[in-house]
């Protein structure tokens, strides 16, 4: 970590910090809720340090606004936003998948209840509206501040088309390959996307090279999506906080199930079919895995990761995006390659 990308990140915390001090006592626990999702509370609210995520979207959009020619401050308050942002989806995305933990803890769902955790997430969400709108050190015009909420805004619904998507997969026998691709776009790659093209519009960017940051956020999130994708089923539980093959336990429609799917279907086979149109049982796991093997699944999925991590270096190049921040998102394009959580 770079001196620079440690003063983002503790730039970034404190504002997330900051945007999260409860208005008045009677509502305390509602905030230390959010807090507790987001690592700075325990399972009875004290304060601990626990797994607190990435932080890899705001710090995308502060790097983006720098590699732009901006001031990093002038997106500080779009950085935080998106950050909280992320949090909501994934503590409504904890109740819709019926997941028991997150960065190795219980979910808010598991500990307060379906009812206590939408709220709590639909709280996250407005807060999130209103850190977009706090002056920065460095104010922005009101006519790029305008621009920057419509792409939030966008994004935010760009993310709720694809989760739709997800959720609606999960009831089909069949699902495309680029049907797939739409739905991560919007469920990951959407939200990516808007924090490296709000960086550039902090920054002053025009139309043309906002684009390409859009691009590059764009591109950076499917690829993010497909690790994620190789992680829920041959990630190491100890180190992703998920059950091991997560993602086949649950008959997820993610790429590599339905990259087997459809090399079966061009050989006139069936049998991964057949194994997940009927209830999961413990004893599928290990033939669903040799099914994916033999189909080359793995290899093929780490394929389109590749594919998407040099669209993102691409775009970058077309940007013109300036030392040093563009040397710190290239390593974090090629961090991203290997992660294993």
């Amino acid at each position: 970590m770079t001196n620079q990308t440690a003063e983002y990140l503790a730039a970034i915390e404190h504002s997330l910090q900051q945007a999260l001090l409860s208005p008045d006592e009677q509502v305390t626990p509602l905030y230390e809720m959010m807090a507790y999702h987001l690592g700075w509370r325990s399972e009875t609210l004290q304060p601990v340090s626990a797994p607190q995520g990435k932080r890899l979207r705001p710090l995308l959009c502060l790097l983006a606004c720098q590699a732009a020619g901006g001031d990093w401050r002038s997106a500080l308050p779009a950085a935080t936003a998106l950050e909280l942002v992320h949090n909501f989806t994934l503590i409504h995305d904890d109740i819709e998948d019926r997941s028991d933990t997150r960065r190795h803890r219980p979910t808010v769902w598991k500990l307060w209840g379906i009812p206590q955790a939408i709220n709590t997430g639909d709280a996250m969400w407005s807060v999130a509206k209103l850190a977009l709108l706090e002056p920065s050190d460095v104010p922005l015009s009101p006519e790029r501040l305008l621009e920057i909420v419509r792409t939030f805004e966008s994004a935010c619904l760009a993310l709720c088309q694809g989760q739709y998507l997800d959720i609606a997969f999960e009831e089909r026998a069949t699902v495309s390959l680029d049907e797939y691709e739409r739905m991560i776009a919007g469920k990951t790659g959407a939200l990516l996307a808007a924090c490296t093209e709000s960086g550039a519009l902090a920054a002053g960017a025009s139309k043309e090279v906002a684009e390409y940051y859009r691009a590059f956020g764009a591109q950076l999130g499917l690829a993010f999506q497909m690790v994620d994708d190789i992680l829920g089923v041959w990630g190491d539980p100890q180190v992703t906080g998920k059950s091991a093959a997560d993602d086949l336990i649950n008959h997820k429609k993610a790429f590599p199930l339905l990259y087997t799917l459809h090399w079966e279907a061009e050989r006139g086979l069936n049998d991964l079919t057949t194994l997940i149109e009927r209830p999961y049982r413990e004893e599928d796991l290990a033939p669903m895995l040799k099914l994916l093997e033999r189909a080359g699944a793995r290899a093929a999925t780490q394929a389109r990761v590749d594919a998407r991590l040099a669209g993102t270096l691409e775009a970058l190049d077309r940007a013109g995006a300036a030392e040093p921040a563009y040397s710190i998102l290239q390593e974090l394009v090629h961090t991203l390659a290997v992660r294993s959580a």
